[in-house]
C-alpha cells in the first residue's frame, strides 16, 4: 500500500514539473500573452537595468512570464559571480536577487559576459538608443552577443501587439 502511495506522489510531482515547464514554454512561445501582460505595466526595461546595478553590471534583461506571472528579470555580473535580479513589473523595484546556479543559465550568463567584455556601450544606453529610434515602442528584452568578434545587442521592442528585433552596436 505504501508503495502505491509513493508512486502516486511521484506521479503527481512529475506532472507538476511538466506543468511548470509547459507554462514557461508557452509564455516564451506566445508573444500575444506577453504583449497582453505588458499592456498595463508601468515599469520599463531601462528602469530594471538601472535598479539592478546595485547587484552588479547588467548583462541581459527581459520581461517574461514565469509561473503564470509577469516579471522583469536582469542578469548581472560582479567578478566571477552572476545573479538574477527580479524586479516587480508594476513598480520596477527589486523583489529578489539570487545567485545563478542552473547550468543552462550559467552558460548563457558566461556568453553574455564575454560579449560585455568587448562592449564600450552599456546595455542601458543601447536600450535607450533602440527605443528612441523606434518611436512608440518599448523595450522588452536585450541580449548582448558577439558577431564577427564585435559586441552587439539584440533588442526586442514592442509596439502595440507587434514585436520587432533590432541590433545595436556595443563597441
Amino acid at each position: 500500500m505504501a508503495s502505491r502511495a509513493v508512486q502516486l506522489v511521484l506521479l503527481i510531482a512529475t506532472i507538476g514539473v511538466w506543468s511548470v515547464e509547459a507554462t514557461r514554454a508557452r509564455a516564451e512561445d506566445d508573444p500575444a500573452a506577453l504583449a497582453a501582460a505588458l499592456k498595463d505595466t508601468t515599469a520599463t526595461l531601462q528602469g530594471g537595468l538601472k535598479a539592478s546595478e546595485r547587484e552588479g553590471t547588467p548583462i541581459s534583461a527581459k520581461f517574461e512570464i514565469e509561473g503564470g506571472k509577469l516579471q522583469l528579470s536582469v542578469y548581472t555580473m560582479k567578478g566571477d559571480s552572476y545573479k538574477e535580479v527580479v524586479a516587480d513589473p508594476k513598480t520596477g523595484t527589486i523583489s529578489e536577487a539570487e545567485e545563478i546556479k542552473d547550468a543552462d543559465d550559467l552558460k548563457a550568463a558566461t556568453a553574455q559576459k564575454a560579449a560585455m567584455a568587448k562592449a564600450k556601450v552599456p546595455l542601458l544606453t543601447a536600450t535607450e538608443t533602440a527605443v528612441k529610434a523606434n518611436a512608440g515602442s518599448r523595450a522588452v528584452s536585450i541580449y548582448p552577443q558577439l558577431q564577427n568578434g564585435n559586441a552587439t545587442a539584440e533588442v526586442t521592442l514592442l509596439q502595440g501587439t507587434t514585436f520587432k528585433k533590432v541590433t545595436e552596436k556595443l563597441d
